[in-house]
């Protein structure tokens, strides 16, 4: 049977002395942040019994913030690893104890985001939302807003004037990057899809912006085609790919500039690759990894979520900390591009 770590064990782990770690443990004298989190850790690694006690220790000296988030879709992948990585970055905290309340909508009405907001505005001290734009969600953000409560758009923005501040990446730069993608590798100029969730999403609006102006600057012998509406679902997105392929045989591209990328995927391997059409989408998960291996799709454009995550905590706790500091405006991280070199 393994001997239990004693309090010497700890010590020696943490690089501290004894009676450090037993100042922390019964609590008789201050220990400095550092220290402490230091002890705690080693506790962990050592499997010290009392490592529990040594976290509350420490979390009786820090402010508890409660942060509210509400993703989209729960069933999909990008939404349900971006959700762990916020659990994982509010746990991360050092300056303050973090307790996060995650909320999902299945839907992108207005109504279903205001009142999953203002069902967190009693729970919550700061709140993160992704969602559409829309005058019913910037009136409920202002409405938190006056009640103390700062309301942060993440992934689109929305609410401009309103919310705290937007955290993402530029969506913009994202549609520019999938025109210069498509530009660069198809085979021969000719049409360019495009797919959106919904226009209400001032992230979708940008990236087709992007696309645009990219190829009006850069590469008019393409034609950029209508947007299609996929409303983020696989089964439209799928069909709206095949319509593409069959109305359009001179098609050269497409950028799916939200979800729904599952569907374009499953048609394009029916059409057997999808007749070398180049193929950009967002966001990797198991679907884009797989299709990426098999030459399906071309690149994907990916959101950083465990940077994203830790970069939204932070920025929201300090909001709460320093309700009277204005926020950062926009917090555009870098994103991810994968082919199928580098997956």
């Amino acid at each position: 049977m393994a001997k239990r770590p004693t309090i010497t064990d700890l010590a020696e782990a943490a690089g501290v002395s004894v009676a450090t770690v037993d100042r922390l443990l019964n609590g008789r004298h201050a220990v400095r942040e550092e220290t402490a989190r230091l002890i705690y850790d080693a506790a962990q690694a050592i499997g010290f019994h009392a490592a529990g006690l040594l976290r509350q220790r420490i979390e009786r000296d820090v402010p508890p913030y409660r942060l509210g988030f509400v993703l989209q879709r729960p069933e999909q992948h990008f939404y349900a690893s971006l959700g762990e990585h916020i659990v994982r970055a509010v746990a991360a905290a050092r300056e303050f104890r973090g307790i996060p309340t995650l909320e999902h909508v299945t839907e992108q009405s207005p109504a279903a985001v205001t009142a999953k907001l203002r069902a967190l505005a009693g729970r919550c001290q700061a709140v993160a939302v992704v969602s559409v734009d829309h005058p019913l969600i910037a009136a409920a953000v202002a409405e938190l807003r006056d009640k103390g409560v700062p309301v942060f758009s993440l992934l689109s923005d929305f609410a401009a004037g309103v919310r705290a501040g937007y955290v993402g990446v530029d969506n913009r730069k994202a549609g520019r990057t999938a025109a210069w993608a498509i530009a660069r590798t198809a085979r021969q100029a000719g049409k360019v899809g495009l797919f959106v969730g919904s226009h209400r999403f001032l992230g979708h609006e940008m990236r087709e912006i992007g696309l645009r102006s990219y190829f009006r600057e850069n590469a008019p012998q393409f034609e950029v085609l209508d947007s299609y509406v996929n409303l983020e679902e696989r089964r439209i997105a799928y069909e709206a790919t095949f319509d593409l392929l069959h109305r359009h045989p001179d098609l050269a591209g497409f950028y799916v500039a939200g979800g729904g990328m599952e569907g374009v995927i499953e048609a394009l391997r029916e059409e057997g690759g999808g007749r070398d059409v180049v193929a950009v989408c967002n966001e990797i998960t198991p679907d884009s990894r797989a299709a990426l291996a098999e030459n399906i799709i071309t690149m994907v454009i990916a959101t950083p979520v465990a940077r994203l995550a830790a970069e939204l905590v932070q920025i929201m706790a300090a909001a709460i900390a320093s309700p009277a500091q204005e926020p950062p405006g926009q917090t555009f991280l870098p994103f991810d591009l994968y082919t199928s070199e580098n997956i």
